[in-house]
């Protein structure tokens, strides 16, 4: 069940160039149907209310890569050196949401390096997908509350720009400054390795985050950048949470104590997160957000985890950052295992894999799964208001 949005013109990536000979051509993974639709089992009065709810409340995506991939995933890396990823603005427009944080290629970017997170490819990731955004009107860049709340009057959908790691700005301060005038309105503190702020959950040894780390939180506070800590280390993580003087988000992850490896956040994170008035975005991305009552991931197996948060930190301070795009996310993760340190975040638990996480396997799908979800099991509106972009929206309030 996709919903439509009424300002989208049927607006393709890089439509203003002529393909071949401005940029290469790769075939894309389609944006709709490339999997078979979950089915929820709704009534119709229950597709009726989901269709409501997002109608009259706002949806947020804490975190997500709608970027689409090759059809081929083999030509990922060929596909990225190009620094043009093309964005899914027909998939989006499907997908009920209001505003989404977009976060690009990120640790995929190879315009300049194989290894990834190098400023010039951050800057080409971020300057080419806000050209191609320009020559449209339907998805708009937002940078303030009132610029998401505005894309929704207008049956647009906004997109916030964020990184999952400050990695790219080495030692340099003013980076941050140079790419909140960019438009970055949230990042992340380290991936899954170190930088020169803190450590990375892949990491044996966690030092925490570092001086440098400190005058980098600062700084996005003085700016109004939200703080992400997802990938972070649990200490590292910890000393965040106490070192920001606003909340942060934990924006994609879930509960290690449903599914116990380093990329799920353990409960004393999750709570200090909560404590201080921040918010965790329940992640989606393959073989993550496992359980063992369901072991084979599907949205049962998110949903679990979302229950357990709920449970722990109660309903405010949960919210959605299902961290999905357009194609075969598998295949993405076999191309970048390496240097993305996806065997030590996932750890060694055994589990079955999947070809894609039934009903949460795109941006276009997610949100009306998730709203389908929460009413088949009882929630009432004002919980669902809440937890698909109210809880969001009341931490940039106080970070922005």
């Amino acid at each position: 069940m996709q919903e439509h949005a009424s300002r989208y013109a049927g607006y393709r990536s890089f439509d203003y160039l002529t393909p071949q000979v401005d940029f290469k051509v790769f075939d894309l993974a389609p944006q709709l149907g490339r999997v078979p639709e979950h089915d929820l089992g709704l009534t119709d009065a229950q597709r009726d209310r989901v269709s409501r709810l997002l109608r009259d409340y706002s949806a947020i995506s804490l975190h997500e890569h709608p970027k689409i991939l090759p059809a081929d995933v083999t030509q990922l890396r060929d596909y990225n050196r190009t620094g043009r990823n093309s964005f899914g603005f027909e998939g989006l427009a499907r997908s009920g949401m209001t505003a989404v944080f977009d976060n690009f290629m990120n640790g995929t970017g190879c315009v300049t390096s194989e290894a990834a997170w190098k400023w010039d490819d951050v800057i080409y990731d971020i300057g080419l997908r806000f050209a191609d955004i320009a020559k449209q009107d339907h998805v708009v860049v937002a940078t303030t509350l009132e610029e998401i709340f505005t894309a929704k009057r207008n049956g647009q959908l906004a997109l916030v720009a964020g990184l999952e790691a400050a990695t790219m700005i080495e030692n340099e301060l003013d980076r941050i400054d140079i790419l909140y005038g960019f438009g970055v309105r949230q990042m992340g503190i380290a991936y899954s390795q170190a930088n020169m702020l803190g450590s990375g959950l892949s990491e044996d040894r966690d030092g925490g985050l570092t001086h440098f780390g400190r005058r980098a939180v600062d700084r996005m506070n003085k700016l109004g950048i939200a703080i992400d800590i997802s990938h972070s280390g649990d200490q590292t993580s910890l000393d965040v949470i106490e070192a920001s003087r606003v909340p942060v988000f934990i924006t994609h992850a879930g509960a290690r104590s449903v599914w116990n490896t380093p990329r799920m956040k353990p409960d004393d994170v999750i709570r200090a997160c909560a404590e201080r008035g921040g918010v965790i975005g329940i992640e989606a991305a393959p073989h993550t957000t496992l359980s063992q009552e369901h072991p084979h991931h599907s949205i049962e197996s998110v949903m679990d985890h979302f229950v357990y948060c709920v449970d722990l930190v109660g309903i405010d301070h949960v919210a959605f950052g299902p961290d999905t795009n357009f194609g075969d996310h598998v295949g993405l993760h076999d191309t970048f295992t390496g240097h993305l340190a996806i065997g030590k975040a996932h750890g060694a638990v055994e589990h079955p894999r999947v070809p894609y996480v039934s009903g949460m396997e795109n941006p276009a799908e997610c949100f009306s799964n998730i709203v389908g979800w929460l009413v088949t099991h009882d929630y009432s509106d004002d919980e669902i208001a809440k937890v698909i972009g109210g809880n969001i929206i009341r931490v940039l309030r106080e970070v922005w």
